[in-house]
């Protein structure tokens, strides 16, 4: 058995064979730990009856770790130059397929409804480059996909701000926004050690399982996130000032203080306090008062 693709050697010489450069622009740290790769695909709960979605495969390093467990593995690659690449070093599984597409630009639906047998469970894993990670998380989440849960690893300071709680710095729009549609958790942290080139930072896996419904019973969700994403617009602020801001050119300061009225929420409160629940509170109070205008 050769040595698993996530070594430094292995790497160096692939990298040789195919005179190949780490481009800075589409954020490629390929990691150098089979270990940790199989400790991802552990925690992602991948088995036989798994179809297995990963994004940016570049080498194969975890599609690799991904094929041995996984009964089939789907990988979407933006970069030409690892088509070919991939087609080396995923020749021994047969359960792989590699797509040369941007997943940012995928119809996804009809993908996995071609791709996915009944009965199989799909499972999103992925290295994600650190430049364009909650885009690619956004799309999967907000999509009517039929996706179990994501395993994904990125920049640790974001996978912190995913799974933060109110009341700590960490919590924003972005904290809300996933955990709208997932139950989120940091399971692993891993070391740039790990990777080559090495990244500037940590990194972190974060396991998003998908929720059957979403967290909080919202009337309008682009309502809803529009409100708070504007909450949060300047964290030392108020919630009312922040959203008197925001909304200026559409609703008068009366008509804002007749949210927070009909919602019982503290206008004075800052948007960090806010539970998801509270936060549909006031959406759906500002919901019903703009009906009846």
């Amino acid at each position: 058995m050769s040595k698993p693709i996530a070594t430094l050697s292995r790497t160096r010489e692939i990298m040789k064979q195919y005179e190949l450069g780490f481009k800075k622009s589409l954020g490629q740290n390929f990691i150098i730990d089979a270990n940790i790769l199989k400790k991802i695909v552990d925690q992602a709960g991948i088995d036989e009856h798994t179809v297995a979605v990963e994004i940016g495969p570049g080498i194969g390093a975890l599609t690799e770790q991904l094929a041995l467990k996984a009964k089939q593995v789907l990988a979407f690659e933006i970069d030409q130059r690892f088509i070919d690449v991939l087609d080396d070093t995923l020749n021994p599984y047969d359960n792989v397929e590699v797509f040369h597409q941007d997943i940012l630009e995928a119809n996804l639906l009809p993908f996995l409804n071609k791709h996915v047998e009944e009965g199989n469970s799909v499972k999103v894993v992925a290295n994600l480059p650190y430049y364009i990670t909650t885009p690619i998380l956004m799309k999967l989440l907000r999509e009517p996909l039929p996706i179990h849960s994501m395993t994904v690893m990125m920049q640790r300071e974001v996978a912190d701000r995913m799974a933060a709680s109110p009341n700590t710095k960490e919590y924003g729009s972005l904290s809300i926004a996933v955990q709208y549609y997932t139950d989120s958790k940091v399971v692993m942290t891993v070391p740039k050690t790990c990777f080559i080139p090495q990244p500037n930072v940590d990194s972190a896996i974060l396991r998003l399982i998908k929720r059957d419904q979403p967290l909080a019973n919202v009337k309008d969700e682009a309502l809803f996130f529009e409100i708070v994403q504007a909450s949060f617009g300047q964290r030392r602020k108020t919630i009312k000032n922040n959203l008197q801001r925001a909304f200026i050119d559409r609703f008068s300061k009366d008509m804002i203080q007749q949210w927070f009225e009909k919602s019982g929420i503290e206008p004075s409160r800052r948007g960090e306090s806010l539970s998801i629940d509270e936060f549909a509170v006031l959406a759906n109070a500002c919901h019903d008062l703009i009906q009846t205008e």
